[in-house]
């Protein structure tokens, strides 16, 4: 356990990259990035998930809430620092943090030779908070796979760690795919939404598996890639408004189809 005291220190300026999502000095591209997580239930996750992390840093002002005192105990002495409140504030990301932040490396899963169930496909998604309602939204609808393309939001920047609570860690993410490539793998087929030769939602066959994809905020999915739909979809709604936000669509089309395949056990919000 160290105590940290100056922003010059080298696991402080650790922890502002980590937030920033930039990589070490010399760090090769294709490595699992050093990320950051920040505020208890994310640091909960991610012992439960990835078990100790590289480092974790503490207000020392707080060390006496259960919770963090939990976190504190939790994390094997030589990985924690603790910190003033007003240097841990100066790195933190959000108004009003909680006192905990983690640093990691990304899990990097295998991507699988064939795909044959349920899966998400993200097609340069680039809002950091609908990448992390898409993420949460597929692991409550039960997918696990979700493989997104070259020029999306990085799933493990830390906006979008916070968007998704948690959901990083029920699923296999796959980030700075071709998925046009990527099709070549599947043994399901592949849902695109578009607005132009589509049928409803609600009029569709849909399969007990697919591969679902959803595009860019203000460009839908790319052309080439809608090409290679075995199905479009569209969602039934009032003409006046010309479209719905992309996370959105993906909850409607995921919940319908898990609606329709019987799977309506489990946790119930109301």
């Amino acid at each position: 356990m160290k105590q940290l005291a100056s922003r010059e220190n080298a696991d402080y300026r650790l922890l502002q990259r980590a937030l920033a999502g930039r990589r070490e000095p010399g760090e090769r591209s294709g490595g699992a990035r050093r990320i950051a997580l920040e505020g208890v239930h994310l640091c909960q996750s991610w012992l439960a998930s990835e078990g100790q992390p590289e480092l974790a840093f503490f207000d020392a002002e707080r060390l006496e809430h259960p919770e963090i005192a939990a976190l504190l105990h939790a994390v094997a002495d030589a990985r924690v620092r603790i910190c003033p409140a007003a240097l841990l504030r100066g790195a933190s990301q959000v108004v009003h943090g909680q006192g905990v932040i983690f640093v990691g490396r990304a899990p990097q899963p295998e991507l699988p030779q064939r795909l044959r169930s349920n899966c998400l496909w993200l097609d340069r998604i680039q809002d950091p908070g609908n990448m992390g309602t898409l993420l949460r939204t597929a692991a409550a609808a039960g997918i696990r796979e979700i493989h997104a393309s070259e020029g999306c939001v990085s799933a493990w920047s830390a906006k979008v760690l916070r968007s998704a609570q948690g959901a990083h860690f029920l699923l296999d993410i796959h980030e700075g795919l071709d998925l046009e490539r990527l099709t070549q793998r599947l043994d399901v087929p592949l849902l695109a939404t578009a607005l132009e030769a589509a049928v409803p939602l609600y009029d569709a066959d849909l399969p007990a598996a697919a591969a679902w994809v959803f595009g860019n905020e203000g460009q839908g999915v790319a052309p080439a890639l809608l090409a290679r739909a075995d199905m479009r979809l569209f969602i039934p709604h009032e003409g006046a408004v010309e479209s719905l936000n992309v996370a959105v669509a993906a909850g409607i089309c995921l919940f319908e189809q898990r609606r329709r395949s019987g799977a309506n056990a489990g946790r119930r919000d109301g």
